[in-house]
């Protein structure tokens, strides 16, 4: 039975199944998460260790290289990477992508677990994938006139979080800011040394007093109790009324010897709000979850709590991730819509029939639809790769529909034929091979991207498989619907295929040309090295970058004060910053910490960020102007503070991969103590560059220290030792919680500190009244003597070995140019000195790890439409020469981006790669038609005439893939800049494969023909 036949049999069963599978995918769109990034799982784990105040090199040797050497035996560990700074480090352990990452987890986990007893006591150590879920997608703040920081911190506590967690796709809220009370004891040392008491005698009254604890069971009557002894307090007045001592001359209160007050824990954080002093929440999303919904809830979870608030307290939004998610949808909606559109007007404007041009566009929405439903399946969402790749298969999917609906017009659009269904039918059943070889032109070329790794990989493998199942879908519904469609929906016996009233314009300019070649072959030699040079020249001018850039609607500015820099001084500086931002009208709101960063992680009190949120697109420039024309001025108007503004999603995807700077020079030594020079000649050379920015030489020094140094045998003759008097030291001025009690549903500390002791100066240190075991008071400077240490500077360490990493920004330079600039620098005599050696790492890295895994790709899709082409033809000869003209049109990739001024990035790459498809499919359909005529017709005739034949669907395709495009090409709306160079990349090599194929080819392949003759 012949296909015709066989599909007007079944053509209810078709029709229906393809109805079917369109409801399905709509179903599915319905309940399609959606987020930013494709899910994926990298391979990178973070270890944060704690252990107080050690110096960075005490730090190094004692918990640092122990750690390293641990997790560096961790199986698949392949680089493990510290940063250790005064009592803390964060080491950074990457696997191989692909990774078994629960297991990978356990490991690490499973190796510290065993460290830790060997290392100095009170260490402690968090284990952290870094997921895109580990940095917040929305944040609240709370702030009020009249509501102090204590009672909003609570209200945020414990009200909201257990609010915000019951929502269905939030993982965990987290609290910063604010103040926490507790309970203050302020000794006088004086009254404490007339009572013959320590500060640690009062810390253990205390915490012997104010108990709760069990102490045993008793039966009685049949029931069993259990015994406990509850003398806990309540508040300031029972601590008050703790007692110290009792006995003939009366009871001694905590009173008698100290102030009790309410009070904060100390803390050295600062947090604010559009300049107002705030407690934010963080919230962090679900792995999965759709964070669009997930937004929603969480608005309407606040929206149902507003009447508990307490009056004056303000709950305000400044960071929404889902916005631009939305946002980004809602562009990627405008740009099919659009395509769509275009593409019909081209289907009018060639076919002149409302019918067929309806019919087309219907598969669209067909194909879109079906291909949804393959992601469900998959296990994919909607983000920013998958709906970019839905946009741009409207163009290829308008390819398959119009070439099937031009070909069944071309022969069975004509009055003297009396079409019929079975005319109908038949075309659409003779085309079925050459639709069939380039469709799956198009989809080879998506196998090898299959099996690419690391960020690329994880991010276009999600688009790769919504092209393929699109274009898998249209070829499925182009083959079997679109011929049933026409021959139900049009009466080809009325109406007339305007193709047939002879050739207009366009083909007698072509049959001029083509005759003009066919004749003299040579004169197609200047055009096709035209293309060459051209090319050549675009590829060698082009900027080159990794990923290409959004406009996020917001970004973030870290900054740095002085080393040591109090968090007042760091507060008061940067409220002459907040002052530039309420000026700008581009800012609608921002927030800002101190002594930490977005997302929770704690720094020293001269560091913290700003992440500031713009008014919309259309009220403001682009981002990048924002972004530049703020740091010019803070630079300007508040010297001494070093910014980096950036974007937060590109550099959370940096923080994933490692890599968050574009420029990172990774400087080693056999001597490290060569390392801050070399890092510090460096920076200053990068400093020169034009287009580089942002600099950091890599050498964070902490704030300065002031070493006590006790007498011992002063100490001793008074019967103390630097043991004892480290430890009044420390409950003198930093305090000891010296117990806690229940209260309101949270626990309130009860803290031991000596009177006055936070208020002390430098000078004033030594007056510190230090009590003896005789219940003497004696100055501190009179048992030890002081000196300033100055802060040592972080250690970075790769492998077990110490290495500096001098980063740096590009600022209207692209990333090939720039790093080409810093390569020039580095090479300077004297700039790196002796011994010391550089790797480029950062994202230019990345950038190379990308190219050359598309670089394979690329050679394997041409290899795979080589073995295509073999099957197709049989010929080695028609292959090569269609392999060339395919080869040549992905030279006008470099030449549209470079006039485009878009940078070669991995998107722009990954359009070159679909090209080669693309190419390959516009050549299939007319050597196809030439195959075809060769059985009737001499070669040149032959050529020419299918040629002729295939100039109106390929015109057609070619003009409604380009205008399919242009939206996308033409980054209009937010967040749409991801597919941005692949458009401009397809419609480039679109653009010049249309005359390679109906021009270069058919001389090509006559010369081939008659030299095989």
């Amino acid at each position: 039975m012949k296909f015709s036949a066989w599909l007007d049999r079944h053509r209810r069963f078709v029709l229906t199944l393809a109805a079917a599978l369109a409801l399905a995918g709509l179903s599915a769109a319905i309940s399609l998460p959606i987020g930013l990034y494709p899910d994926a799982s990298f391979p990178r784990v973070r270890v944060t260790v704690d252990t107080g105040s050690q110096a960075a090199s005490q730090m190094v040797l004692a918990v640092t290289q122990p750690v390293e050497q641990a997790v560096r035996a961790v199986p698949g560990v392949v680089n493990v990477k510290s940063v250790t700074s005064r009592g803390s480090a964060m080491l950074t352990v990457d696997f191989a992508w692909g990774t078994n990452m629960p297991t990978a987890m356990l490991g690490v986990n499973a190796a510290l677990a065993q460290t830790v007893p060997s290392l100095p006591p009170g260490v402690s150590y968090n284990v952290l994938q870094m997921l895109p879920n580990v940095f917040p997608f929305m944040a609240y703040a709370l702030t009020s006139p009249s509501v102090g920081l204590v009672k909003m911190r609570n209200l945020a506590k414990y009200q909201l979080v257990p609010l915000l967690s019951g929502v269905k796709g939030i993982a965990h809220v987290q609290v910063q800011g604010g103040d926490t009370g507790e309970v203050e004891v302020s000794a006088d040392p004086a009254r404490l040394a007339a009572a013959h008491l320590t500060l640690t005698d009062l810390v253990n009254a205390i915490s012997g007093a104010a108990s709760l604890q069990s102490v045993g069971r008793i039966e009685d009557h049949q029931l069993l109790y259990l015994l406990l002894t509850n003398n806990s307090v309540s508040g300031v007045r029972d601590v008050k009324n703790i007692v110290l001592r009792a006995g003939p001359g009366g009871v001694l209160h905590v009173g008698d010897v100290a102030q009790v007050s309410q009070g904060v824990v100390p803390q050295f954080l600062g947090v604010d709000a559009d300049g107002k002093q705030a407690v934010t929440l963080l919230l962090y999303q679900q792995t999965g979850s759709d964070m669009v919904a997930t937004a929603k809830a969480v608005d309407k979870a606040l929206a149902g709590f507003k009447g508990q608030i307490p009056p004056g307290v303000s709950v305000s939004k400044w960071y929404d991730q889902s916005t631009l998610v939305l946002a980004a949808a809602g562009s990627v909606r405008d740009a099919i819509l659009i395509g769509i559109v275009l593409a019909a007007g081209v289907l009018y404007l060639f076919l002149r029939n409302g019918r067929i041009t309806l019919l087309a566009i219907t598969i669209v929405p067909a194909s879109l639809a079906a291909a949804v439903m393959v992601l469900s399946m998959a296990g994919l969402s909607f983000n920013i790769m998958t709906l970019g790749g839905l946009a741009a298969s409207v163009g290829l999917v308008i390819d398959d529909v119009i070439v099937m609906i031009e070909f069944i017009a071309h022969r069975s659009g004509h009055p003297a034929r009396g079409a019929g269904r079975f005319w109908v039918l038949q075309a659409g059943s003779a085309f079925l091979r050459p639709l069939t070889g380039s469709s799956a032109a198009t989809l080879i070329v998506f196998v090898p991207l299959a099996f690419l790794s690391g960020v690329t990989g994880a991010f276009f493998k999600a688009l790769s498989i919504t092209v393929a199942s699109t274009l898998l879908a249209s070829w499925l519904l182009t083959a079997l619907v679109v011929p049933l469609l026409a021959a139900t929906l049009v009466d080809f016996d009325r109406w007339t295929d305007p193709g047939q009233n002879g050739q207009g314009w366009l083909g007698r300019t072509h049959e001029r040309l083509l005759n003009r070649f066919l004749t003299r072959p040579v004169l197609l030699a200047l055009p096709v090295l035209g293309l060459v040079v051209v090319g050549y020249l675009s590829y060698s001018h082009v900027q080159t970058g990794f990923m290409p850039s959004l406009d996020e609607g917001g970004f973030v500015m870290d900054y740095l004060t002085a080393p040591g820099t109090s968090l007042a001084e760091t507060e008061r500086e940067m409220r002459e910053i907040e002052a530039i931002l309420h000026k700008d009208p581009a800012v609608a709101s921002y927030s800002m910490r101190a002594g930490a960063g977005f997302g929770g992680d704690l720094a020293e009190s001269n560091k913290g960020d700003f992440v500031i949120r713009l008014t919309p697109l259309s009220q403001r420039a682009n981002i990048d102007v924002v972004m530049n024309r703020i740091a010019n001025e803070v630079t300007a108007k508040v010297p001494g503070v070093q910014i980096d503004p950036h974007q937060l999603m590109s550099d959370e995807l940096g923080d994933m991969t490692g890599t968050p700077q574009p420029i990172d020079v990774r400087l080693a030594a056999a001597d490290p103590a060569a390392l801050e020079g070399a890092a510090q000649r460096v920076a200053a050379a990068l400093g020169k560059i034009q287009g580089v920015d942002s600099i950091d030489d890599g050498v964070v020094p902490a704030g300065d220290a002031i070493e006590i140094h006790v007498n011992q045998a002063r100490a001793a003759a008074l019967g103390l030792d630097p043991s004892k008097v480290a430890a009044i030291l420390q409950t003198a001025m930093a305090g000891t919680v010296a117990a806690t009690f229940e209260g309101n549903n949270q626990l309130t500390g009860i803290r031991v500190r000596a009177q006055g002791a936070a208020g002390l100066n430098t000078t004033q240190l030594g007056q510190l009244p230090i009590p003896t075991p005789a219940g003497a008071l004696v100055p501190l400077s009179s048992i030890a003597s002081f000196s300033i240490a100055s802060g040592q500077p972080e250690i970075t360490r790769e492998d077990l070995q110490q290495v500096v990493d001098v980063t740096a920004r590009l600022n209207g330079t692209g990333l090939g140019a720039g790093i080409a600039e810093v390569k020039k620098a580095l090479a300077q005599p004297g700039i790196l000195g002796n011994g010391v050696t550089y790797t480029l790492g950062g994202l230019y890295k990345q950038q190379q790890i990308a190219f050359a895994g598309l670089v394979r790709v690329f050679i394997a899709a041409l290899l795979a439409e080589f073995v295509l082409l073999l099957l197709l033809y049989e010929r080695f000869a028609w292959v090569a020469a269609i392999i060339c003209t395919s080869l040549l049109s992905t030279t006008a990739v470099f030449t549209g981006l470079f006039l485009t001024g878009v940078p070669l990035n991995i998107t722009a790459m990954m359009g070159m790669v679909m090209i080669v498809g693309i190419a390959t499919e516009m050549a299939i359909f007319f050597v196809s038609e030439a195959q075809h005529l060769l059985e009737t017709l001499p070669p040149r005739e032959a050529f020419a005439t299918a040629a002729a034949n295939r100039l109106r669907p390929i015109a057609m395709t070619t003009l409604a893939a380009i205008l399919t495009l242009l939206p996308l090409a033409l980054d209009l709306g937010q967040g749409a800049g991801m597919q941005q160079p692949l458009a401009i990349a397809i419609i480039a090599g679109l653009l010049v494969q249309f005359p390679l194929v109906l021009l270069a080819l058919p001389v090509l392949l006559l010369k081939l023909t008659k030299a095989r003759a």
